[in-house]
């Protein structure tokens, strides 16, 4: 009987152990996680507050972050606690400037965030192609050519290509530009890019010509124009940083001249004299 007793205590005893804990509320952001007075610091402030660290805190690891966090609050409570009583007109001010800033930046924010979506930019993008087809046509230019910089290095350069030697050989062996182990090959580049007297030399070229020694700041080049094309839109993802600015600049001013139509916002300022803006002692009335 004892036997059994005791085998029966020692079931109920693993079932207890092996039964999981009672749950707990997860926490949330109204979680308090800290108390100055009466008043009440809790886990949705430290995350705010986590979320507005400069970039260089992303690395630090939470559990290193929390306590000090934690720690910043309850400080920056206190003083706020010993200040609020006792607030300046200066003050008062700009805590109403800061309050405004941030209200306004966080409707901005929401807007333009909700206004940027695929076929958003995909509309943008159909329409910055469709005004590029208008335009004039923009020609680019895929040329090499020769660096050196002393006049000596120059007539080499010169002698060699009067001798029929090709110009890629040449350029490798010459050329004290990086583009030397291409065969000077410079790539496509529309004009603008690069600096007037090389571009000049460019265009006063036909495809396969080589020019004569070009004098810029660099040193002497001498080019060979290889082709040129017409200029085809951008791609999507070359243009998609461009275009979301002004999906979001749109989208922003739009909302905000929503506002101003159904508000009755007024300008009050004409006819004052500006140089009341520097005017700070009249902070400390």
């Amino acid at each position: 009987m004892f036997k059994n007793a005791r085998y029966a205590a020692a079931a109920v005893l693993l079932s207890v152990l092996a039964a999981p804990a009672l749950a707990q509320d997860a926490p949330t952001a109204a979680t308090v996680i800290a108390r100055v007075g009466e008043t009440e610091i809790t886990l949705g402030q430290a995350i705010a507050l986590r979320a507005q660290l400069p970039q260089q805190f992303a690395q630090v690891p939470d559990e290193t972050l929390f306590p000090a966090l934690v720690e910043q609050l309850i400080e920056q409570e206190l003083l706020a606690q010993a200040q609020a009583g006792d607030l300046t007109l200066r003050n008062q001010l700009m805590l109403q400037n800061e309050t405004r800033n941030f209200l306004a930046n966080a409707a901005l924010v929401e807007v333009a965030t909700a206004a940027v979506t695929d076929e958003s930019v995909q509309a943008a993008y159909d329409a910055f192609v469709a005004d590029y087809a208008q335009g004039e046509p923009v020609t680019e230019y895929h040329a090499a050519h020769i660096l050196v910089r002393s006049e000596e290095e120059r007539d080499q350069v010169v002698a060699a290509l009067a001798e029929g030697r090709d110009f890629a050989e040449v350029a490798q062996e010459f050329s004290a530009d990086g583009s030397a182990q291409q065969g000077g090959d410079l790539g496509w580049f529309a004009a603008g890019v690069m600096i007037p007297e090389f571009q000049a030399a460019v265009e006063a070229l036909e495809p396969g010509q080589v020019s004569e020694p070009v004098q810029t700041r660099f040193g002497w080049h001498v080019v060979k124009l290889l082709e040129t094309r017409n200029a085809t839109a951008p791609t999507l993802d070359q243009v998609r940083e461009d275009l979301v600015t002004q999906i979001q600049r749109e989208a922003t001013r739009a909302y905000i001249e929503e506002l101003r139509a159904a508000s009755t916002a007024e300008n009050l300022s004409e006819g004052m004299d500006p140089t009341l803006l520097s005017q700070t002692t009249l902070l400390d009335e």
